[in-house]
């Protein structure tokens, strides 16, 4: 770990266009899902946001990132209250650069999807540390805690 990660721009909600560069100073928390309104993501999701006060204490901005349109992205955003921006990756290019696209099966069908996974992004634009297969339960705590240890 340690790595920078590379600067990217991306489409997200409140029709902002998220730049990695711009968020330096700040620690990010990148989470990847599988698709707006769905059980676990919807967990997920308010999980990340009942915690997001503790999370801007720790100077942390966390950004939700879905192949789901900005459409859809600002109808799940303002359903939930989620006090977070979500990222539109239609394209698949920072899943892509995340590695979070792996083949899954849903009832026998096998189909490439988004893995749910996390990246915490120190205030340097370091990857400090990684979340695979993330199962939601306590998975928000988890990373709060890891922002506190940095």
């Amino acid at each position: 770990m340690n790595r920078v990660v590379a600067d990217f721009t991306a489409s997200a909600t409140r029709d902002k266009d998220i730049r990695l560069k711009d968020l330096r100073g700040q620690n990010v928390v990148l989470y990847f899902y599988p698709k707006d309104s769905t059980p676990g993501c919807t967990t997920e999701g308010r999980d990340f946001a009942s915690l997001h006060n503790k999370f801007r204490r720790q100077k942390t901005v966390i950004l939700g990132v879905s192949r789901d349109s900005v459409a859809s992205h600002e109808k799940f955003r303002a359903k939930q209250e989620f006090p977070f921006d979500l990222i539109s990756d239609p394209d698949e290019k920072l899943c892509k650069a995340f590695d979070v696209i792996h083949e899954k099966s849903l009832y026998g069908r096998k189909f490439m999807g988004i893995v749910r996974s996390t990246f915490l992004i120190d205030k340097d634009g370091k990857l400090r540390e990684e979340w695979r297969k993330v199962k939601v339960k306590g998975h928000a705590e988890a990373v709060l805690d890891a922002v506190k240890n940095l």
